[in-house]
C-alpha cells in the first residue's frame, strides 16, 4: 500500500514547547532550592498521568504544602514567555508544503488538550490545512503510550496502519504509535535526545536534513522490509 497520510506529534516535534515546560519545572524547584529530577522527568514527556507529578515531589522535598495554583500560574507565565519565541522546528513547515503538493493526508496526533495545540497553530498561523487533530484532553486513557488517538486519528483519515506514517520525538510517543501498526520515525528535540528513541523504524536528527519524498521511499521500504514483525530496532538515516 501507498503511503497516504502523515501523523504528527505535536508537542516537542512539530514546535519545541517540551524545552520550555521543563525550563518552567526548573526553575520552580530551584526557587526552592532543589533540582528537577531529569531522569523522573522523562517520564511524564509525551504522554500525561505519569506516575511522577512534580508539584508532589516538590512538596515531599520542601517538606510542606505549596500553594500550588498559585505556582502553577506562575510556572505557566514562565513558560509561556518561552513558547512564545518558539516557531515551526526545523523542516516542518517544508513537510507540510510537500504533504500539500503530494496530496497526502495529514493529522496532529497529540496527548496534549485542543485548546493547547489550537492556541499554538493560531499564533503560528497554521490553524488550517489539517485532515484530522487527535488530542486527549486530560483523558489519561487515551493518552499516548496507548495506541488510542493513533487508531482515532487513522479512523478518521480513512487509512489503514500501512497507508500512514507518524513522527515523534519521544519514547511515549513512538510506544504508540507503534502499537497502532505505524511505521514511525523519530525526530528528538534538546530534551528528548539523550532519551533513546529505540523503538523507532528511523530516526532523523531533523527533517531539514531529509526532504520528505526521499523519507517516504525509506519508509515504504521499511514498511516492506518489515512485513508483518516489528524489529523494535533503531536506524539511523546517514
Amino acid at each position: 500500500m501507498t503511503i497516504r497520510g502523515l501523523l504528527f506529534d505535536f508537542d516537542g516535534l512539530l514546535v519545541d514547547t517540551e524545552s520550555a515546560s521543563r525550563a518552567g519545572w526548573e526553575w520552580l524547584y530551584r526557587e526552592h532550592g532543589h533540582e528537577l529530577p531529569l531522569d523522573d522527568w522523562a517520564t511524564v514527556v509525551g504522554t500525561i498521568g505519569a506516575r511522577f507529578d512534580p508539584m508532589a515531589h516538590l512538596e515531599e522535598l520542601v517538606g510542606k504544602p505549596l500553594e500550588r495554583e498559585l505556582l502553577d500560574k506562575r510556572r505557566t507565565a514562565h513558560e509561556m514567555t518561552l513558547i512564545e519565541a518558539e516557531e515551526l522546528r526545523p523542516g516542518i513547515a517544508d513537510y507540510l508544503a510537500d504533504a500539500e503538493r503530494l496530496g497526502l493526508r495529514k493529522a496532529i496526533v497529540s496527548s496534549s488538550s485542543r485548546p493547547w495545540v489550537d492556541m499554538n497553530l493560531g499564533r503560528l498561523e497554521r490553524l488550517v490545512g489539517w485532515d484530522a487533530i487527535v488530542t486527549a484532553d486530560h483523558v489519561t486513557e487515551r493518552a499516548k503510550p496507548r495506541p488510542t488517538l493513533y487508531l482515532e486519528a487513522l479512523g478518521l483519515l480513512g487509512l489503514d496502519a500501512g497507508q500512514a506514517v507518524a513522527f515523534e520525538d519521544s519514547p511515549n510517543g513512538i510506544r504508540a504509535a507503534k502499537a497502532a501498526g505505524i511505521f514511525c520515525i523519530g525526530v528528538p528535540n534538546p530534551i528528548t535526545a539523550d532519551l533513546g528513541l529505540d523503538d523507532a523504524d528511523l530516526v532523523v536528527e531533523s527533517l531539514a536534513e531529509l526532504p520528505l519524498a526521499e523519507l517516504l521511499e525509506r519508509a515504504d521500504e521499511g514498511r516492506r522490509g518489515r512485513g508483518d514483525h516489528d524489529h523494535g530496532q533503531e536506524r539511523r538515516a546517514q
